[in-house]
């Protein structure tokens, strides 16, 4: 289009009306909300003070003095939470990959492996987690083979041991949803097996996958706070000592703030991107 067709070209007054229309709905939705909103934070409010026993629970819960001195104490513990989340990300992903590729192998060799594999996921994935916590804490250092052993590190085997079966299967599923021709294709071009895999079917798989991923992630964030039933002193452990001090169980409502904090950039992420990935289906557009 030249500049003369482009400086006549106006919008139609169909169209006009159709955008203000749109804007309107936003603003309605937007004014809905707020005011929905409202309602409900002023109906909770009215129904916890009103409560014969809000100023008991109150004071047991909500106390802003108790919640300062027991800050420190649990953000100290929630660093170990940390370390061990990264560690066990670490571990998750790549014991997690290990198992779903020898899950989908065909090669009649690796047979006992696949068998195993799937024991593996099918038997972690039956057990609780605080089962599994008791069982490697107590159970590995009960064998007297390796001395003195971290509870933390316990717990951190315990965690990778639990959640990588979790997310083996996520894998599994998300490469045996690679059409077949993507393969055909690729061994067409002349790239071997392993060319296939790492190039072609994993980037496409983690492209659909992506979203059950950070679900577990986030799910395995929350369940690190397990590993104080071991003995380490994290930040549930660290509030738990608070708590046995002074009486008031304020210092657990420390402890669910800071987690709360923690996963919420994880939480925004896969929101953006599951609704990203939600439009780009819709436009028709590949993914």
């Amino acid at each position: 289009m030249d500049d003369s067709a482009r400086a006549s070209y106006e919008v139609s007054a169909v169209e006009r009306e159709r955008e203000e229309y749109r804007r309107k709905q936003r603003r309605n939705a937007i004014l809905t909300s707020i005011g929905s909103s409202v309602a409900l934070v002023v109906v909770v409010a009215l129904v916890l003070s009103n409560s014969p026993g809000w100023p008991r629970v109150r004071e047991s819960f909500f106390s802003p003095e108790y919640f300062v001195r027991a800050w420190p104490q649990v953000v100290e513990g929630l660093m170990l939470n940390i370390r061990v989340l990264v560690v066990a990300l670490v571990g998750t992903s790549i014991l997690g990959l290990s198992l779903a590729l020898i899950r989908i192998t065909t090669s009649p060799v690796m047979f006992p492996l696949r068998v195993l594999a799937q024991l593996y996921t099918t038997i972690m994935r039956g057990i609780p987690m605080l089962v599994v916590l008791y069982l490697v804490g107590f159970g590995i250092p009960g064998l007297e083979l390796f001395g003195r052993i971290d509870k933390a590190v316990l717990g951190t085997i315990a965690v990778v041991m639990s959640y990588s079966a979790y997310i083996a299967e996520v894998l599994r599923a998300g490469f045996e949803d690679v059409h077949p021709s993507q393969r055909a294709a690729a061994r067409a071009l002349g790239l071997t097996t392993t060319q296939t895999m790492r190039l072609v079917i994993i980037p496409q798989a983690l492209r659909k996958i992506a979203p059950a991923l950070m679900n577990d992630f986030i799910s395995m964030q929350k369940d690190v706070g397990l590993i104080s039933t071991l003995g380490a002193v994290d930040a549930v452990r660290a509030a738990q000592i608070v708590v046995a001090k002074t009486y008031n169980f304020t210092p657990y409502v420390v402890a669910s703030v800071l987690f709360i904090l923690m996963s919420v950039p994880f939480i925004l992420l896969n929101d953006w991107y599951s609704e990203r990935l939600r439009t780009r289906e819709q436009a028709g557009g590949m993914v």
